[in-house]
């Protein structure tokens, strides 16, 4: 019996449906593959290395501050702090940056000592004689000595990060560690790692000047004839052991299996064969070493590998895996000494400074300036803290630590900036009393190594990030890698849209509760005085609600973003405005993290600053947001992102007020928790005239001298015996902490006793002056 034709159709539609569904995913899957570009074995090395943390939160949405308060808490050992209360304070004394930036160079006793008590080996094991210290304990020594000497912080930094220490560590072969390791940890070997070239900078991957092929040895065997030329290499001039990075070539095939092709890095001796190195480049005027490393034919037996023949070829992993500690600790650390030194030490002269008969600290104007200089230190400390944290509980947070490298040093970048304004002649001013000139000349030092910060900005956070830190992207990248995997394809597919779908509800949602919750926000407690103002927890509550609106948003906007595919890379506008939101939520989460700890949370003052700070960053993520949905170059996903943003029913996020500005510089103005706290990453001279020393202890006294006298005035009466020899001492100590030093003759007149100046020298005119004064006029006249 025949099927009935209605009976057919019912049956075959969902047949029809399925068979519709599965072209419309191979046209997808098709689609996408055509989008997706190749992934290079050095991208992939690149993408794999380092751990995934905190940030995976952020591009799944947002999360508790909890994840982070229960876990990451930094502690000094008692042997940390006993060599930070001992060998970093007695190497502090013996540092003075005005003369180091005169000489060009670290005096022999400060090379000496740095070498013999372990300040280059602060990360090797004690095992091989090292200091074994943790992360946390690195950044702390090199903020202090940052805060005393950028010159002397770069030099200590450099071995303690992308050294070869560290490489040999994790990847030596057993003979390289017991040859090399107590070596560099007793100070005989100051090392230098050779990356960077003319043509291969922020490319560094490229090595077109680096380069190096596989032969047979004369003796058997097979060794590297190698040719490169490096140059920005720090330590170089005075290195005794090099880490060459080059790109190794294997074109007969001699490797045989034990090792690769790719960049390979070797450890070469300053008396090795063909290397050459001492010249030095002037990195803006700076002290530290730096130079060039180069040779020409050199040969490199394969033991010189860093892990042997073996690990031939693996160099750009290893590179990948150990710059997040370079990245994340050594840099942000200087840039977190130079931000909490600015902080004290600005903060105190704009105290004692006065002008029109008040002190600049209550000019509106100047209190832009503090407010910025006290924010920035206030969130390079946190984040350095908590990153510091992170690797010390074995996480790499690659992704982390480029967002604080670019953020920290741009944020000191603008303290040093504010703090050149705030104290204009003095700050211009070179000789031992400045203590603001040195950080300027070193800041854009740290802009541009390892990884420029508009580099790391458009390129490295999101596009790493986003590969890495996605809860689905990089499992649907490897299903479009692979031959034939529609089924994972479909798979991960859903999982995609699922996430958007779930990202993009939850913005929406959140926005609609954070504009409700705005309406009962905290007000900023700034208290009767500066120092009133303690950490809210209600006020807490609230930024770590608005943290993680945005970090639906921004998840929701990324999964957007990828809309773009391949394109992506090129879009490094969008991708740069990505990472400022990223950037934004994790310093944002990291300030609330430091903040809400017990032990701070009671300081005085730091409530008013986490106000200021949160408003900033909260407003910087929203801008960032904002501009990549009007920018977006796919035009009709615009109104989509707007939608998920939902701007016209969340919370707009506004920078702070006139009134929190104003009660944010006075943190730093007043003898406050927050001023004082800020003084532990700060050096002070045991020297009481020392101008550091000077600000510390009289800006108290400031303080009260200047509520005295309006006491006197507003009672109008003249101030006692006491009371006027009170007055007098910080009016004597106002006049000597403005001072600034000057010189009989700078240069290299300084040293000839018998120069005079060519200006100076008797005028000898070549024609009659009426005669020229009749000319010019003429002239005019025609």
């Amino acid at each position: 019996m025949p099927v009935p034709a209605a009976v057919f159709q019912r049956a075959r539609a969902p047949m029809l449906r399925l068979a519709q569904r599965r072209q419309l995913f191979g046209a997808a899957y098709n689609m996408a593959k055509k989008l997706m570009p190749p992934i290079s074995s050095t991208e992939k090395a690149a993408l794999e290395s380092g751990g995934i943390g905190f940030e995976r939160t952020l591009f799944a949405g947002g999360a508790k501050l909890d994840v982070l308060s229960s876990k990451y808490d930094p502690k000094l050992s008692v042997r940390e702090q006993a060599f930070l209360d001992n060998e970093l304070r007695t190497l502090c004394e013996m540092l003075d940056d005005h003369a180091i930036a005169e000489a060009r160079d670290l005096p022999a006793d400060v090379w000496q000592y740095l070498r013999t008590k372990g300040f280059f080996a602060l990360k090797i094991s004690p095992e091989w004689g090292g200091m074994g210290f943790s992360a946390y304990a690195v950044s702390k020594i090199l903020r202090m000595i940052q805060s005393v000497s950028p010159n002397a912080g770069a030099t200590v930094a450099v071995p303690n990060s992308l050294g070869p220490g560290e490489l040999l560590t994790g990847y030596g072969t057993p003979e390289q560690k017991a040859n090399y390791l107590p070596r560099l940890a007793n100070g005989e070997l100051i090392p230098c790692f050779a990356l960077t070239a003319p043509h291969s900078g922020s490319d560094a991957a490229s090595m077109h000047e680096a380069s190096g092929v596989v032969r047979k040895a004369v003796g058997g065997g097979l060794e590297i004839l190698a040719s490169f030329k490096k140059r920005y290499i720090t330590l170089a001039p005075v290195a005794g052991i090099v880490g060459l990075a080059f790109h190794l070539q294997d074109p007969d095939g001699l490797l045989a299996g034990t090792g690769k092709e790719g960049i390979t890095i070797a450890l070469l001796e300053r008396a090795h064969p063909g290397l050459v190195i001492g010249r030095r480049h002037d990195p803006a005027g700076n002290a530290f070493m730096n130079g060039t490393v180069e040779g020409r034919d050199v040969v490199i037996p394969m033991d010189a590998l860093l892990g042997g023949q073996d690990k031939a070829g693996s160099g750009w992993l290893f590179l990948m895996e150990q710059l997040s500690e370079g990245r994340g600790i050594s840099l942000p650390a200087g840039a977190t000494g130079g931000a909490a030194s600015a902080a004290v030490a600005v903060g105190a002269y704009a105290r004692l400074r006065q002008q029109f008969r008040v002190p600049i600290a209550e000019m509106g104007g100047v209190q832009e300036h503090l407010a910025r200089i006290a924010g920035n230190a206030l969130v390079c400390t946190a984040s350095s803290d908590l990153l510091a944290s992170m690797v010390d509980h074995h996480e790499s947070p690659s992704v982390l630590s480029a967002v604080l490298k670019q953020q920290a040093t741009q944020r000191a970048r603008q303290s040093v900036t504010d703090a050149m304004d705030v104290m204009a002649g003095a700050a211009i001013s070179r000789g031992p009393n400045n203590l603001v000139i040195s950080g300027y000349n070193m800041t854009p030092i740290g802009i541009t190594v390892e990884g420029a910060n508009t580099l790391t900005r458009s390129l490295i956070i999101f596009g790493q990030g986003v590969t890495r830190s996605h809860p689905h992207l990089y499992d649907t990248m490897r299903t479009l890698q692979a031959k034939d995997d529609a089924d994972g394809f479909r798979r991960e597919l859903g999982n995609m849209v699922s996430h958007t779908v779930s990202t993009s509800l939850t913005s929406m949602g959140r926005s609609v509760s954070s504009s409700l919750s705005s309406l009962t926000a905290p007000r900023p407690k700034l208290g009767k005085g500066a120092d009133d103002a303690t950490v809210d927890s209600a006020a807490v509550r609230h930024y770590e609600a608005q943290l993680m609106r945005l970090a639906a948003t921004f998840a929701a906007t990324t999964d957007f973003a990828l809309l773009l595919g391949g394109a992506l890379k090129r879009e490094e506008m969008v991708s740069g405005r990505l990472a400022d939101a990223l950037s934004s939520l994790f310093l944002g989460y990291a300030t609330l993290w430091y903040c809400a700890h017990p032990e701070r949370a009671r300081v005085g003052g730091l409530g008013t600053l986490m106000h200021y700070s949160m408003k900033g960053l909260l407003n910087e993520a929203q801008l960032a947001l904002d501009g990549v949905a009007a920018n977006f170059p796919i035009g009709v996903v615009r109104p989509a992102m707007a939608l998920v943003a939902a701007r016209a029913l969340g919370a707009s996020y506004p920078i702070a007020d006139d009134k929190l500005v104003q009660a944010a510089a006075s943190t730093i103005t007043h003898d406050t928790g927050v001023w004082r706290l800020m003084q532990t990453d700060v050096h002070f001279p045991q020297d009481a005239a020392a101008r550091m020393t000077l600000l510390r202890d009289w800006m108290p006294r400031a303080v009260e001298a200047d509520a005295l006298a309006r006491s006197i005035k507003r009672e109008k009466r003249e101030p006692t015996k006491e009371e006027a020899a009170f007055l007098a001492s910080v009016e004597a100590a106002r006049d000597v902490i403005v001072q600034v030093d000057a010189f009989d003759e700078l240069g290299a007149a300084a040293a000839n006793k018998t120069h005079v100046r060519p200006a100076l020298l008797p005028y000898k005119p070549e024609v009659n002056a009426d005669a020229i004064v009749k000319q010019r006029a003429a002239a005019a006249a025609h």
